[in-house]
């Protein structure tokens, strides 16, 4: 059996590589050819990092070859999309495969839907507000990574929907040795340039922790603050990198997820928090999307509404190595049942194999 997955980046993009790349070993296990077919490139996700224009030219190219690749589908067993397959494009050609037959399974981790529906263009919002519904109701199965999401695709009449969360390798997150006693405490944000806004919210409560403790340190994974207020001290941005994650991972001693309390912010899957988890840390959340499934207040982390509840749950954890310790090894072992890549791989092998008559002899299932 094969399958191929269009996804909307290369490895580099979290979401794709999370949501597909991730799974291919586990497909070779089980004698399934993965393959995977990006519509953007790692030159296009450095350039949307870092705010640089990408050329007509080069956009052109990006929907040409995705255009081509549309009649090789029936090469493939199963088709996967992520998201869509043409970004900012009327769902035709999500129409047509159907109407040929190709039965496709579509993928979401965030309101992708809100790009159209919440467009600042008028024209944008009249002619694709209901661009993602239709793509999701002439699919043959809606995956998606929250409740916000599956209630979307419900309400626009998808024919079945599954709830599989963004998970973790755990092979990789070895499980951490508890450290000793220590003079610093590390408090860790792990993102992206385009997620960078949710930390920078932090700001205030940096600088009131940081004049009373002088034992803290802020560690940025991901992005750069370049416009660093003079009064910010102790934060230490590193660059990414899918090698050192688990190492980088493996400095701190809290996890922080902030959040704005937008509709778009209700289709994010929580992933920065399972990251958290796996590397053995207590973690601090906004209450907003998956983070209030993830989340068990004062069991694996807290829930932080205010600014007056960051200050208050930083400093429970910043003052309290045993209680980290505590809900760390509980947030690990949350992981372990329900948030690693190994677990959930049944699920989505019951996808990709529905109706293909694929018997089940994975070791991992034995």
């Amino acid at each position: 059996m094969n399958i191929i997955y269009l996804t909307k980046y290369s490895r580099l993009g979290a979401s794709s590589r999370l949501r597909s790349y991730q799974f291919e070993d586990l497909f070779t296990d089980c004698n399934i050819e993965a393959s995977y077919a990006p519509f953007f490139d790692d030159a296009y996700l450095n350039s949307l990092y870092f705010k640089k224009r990408v050329g007509f030219p080069k956009l052109l190219f990006y929907y040409l070859r995705r255009f081509l690749l549309l009649f090789k589908l029936f090469q493939y067993d199963k088709v996967v999309v992520e998201k869509e397959l043409f970004p900012y494009f009327p769902p035709v050609f999500e129409r047509l495969i159907r109407f040929l037959g190709i039965n496709y399974v579509v993928d979401y981790d965030d309101a992708i839907f809100h790009n159209y529906d919440l467009h600042p263009n008028k024209l944008v919002r009249f002619l694709l507000k209901n661009k993602i519904a239709t793509v999701m109701r002439n699919s043959s199965l809606v995956m998606v990574g929250n409740d916000y999401l599956k209630q979307y695709a419900l309400q626009s009449g998808a024919k079945n929907v599954i709830t599989l969360p963004t998970v973790i390798d755990l092979d990789r997150y070895t499980k951490p040795n508890l450290k000793d006693e220590q003079s610093k405490v590390v408090i860790g944000w792990m993102g992206s340039p385009t997620t960078f806004k949710y930390f920078k919210s932090l700001e205030n409560i940096i600088i009131k922790l940081n004049q009373k403790y002088t034992h803290l340190e802020w560690h940025v994974v991901g992005a750069q603050w370049d416009d660093m207020p003079s009064n910010l001290k102790s934060i230490y941005c590193y660059d990414w990198s899918e090698e050192l994650e688990v190492a980088q991972l493996n400095q701190m001693d809290i996890g922080v997820m902030p959040l704005f309390e937008t509709p778009w912010e209700k289709g994010k899957c929580a992933y920065k928090l399972i990251q958290y988890m796996g590397a053995g840390l207590p973690v601090i959340a906004s209450p907003v999307g998956k983070n209030n499934e993830v989340v068990y207040e004062g069991v694996n982390g807290f829930l932080a509404e205010t600014e007056t509840d960051w200050l208050n749950y930083l400093e429970v954890l910043i003052l309290n190595q045993k209680l980290r310790k505590e809900l760390g090894t509980k947030g690990r072992g949350l992981v372990e049942q329900k948030y690693s890549k190994e677990i959930n791989f049944r699920t989505l092998f019951e996808i990709v194999t529905l109706h293909k008559n694929v018997p089940i002899h994975c070791v991992k299932f034995q």
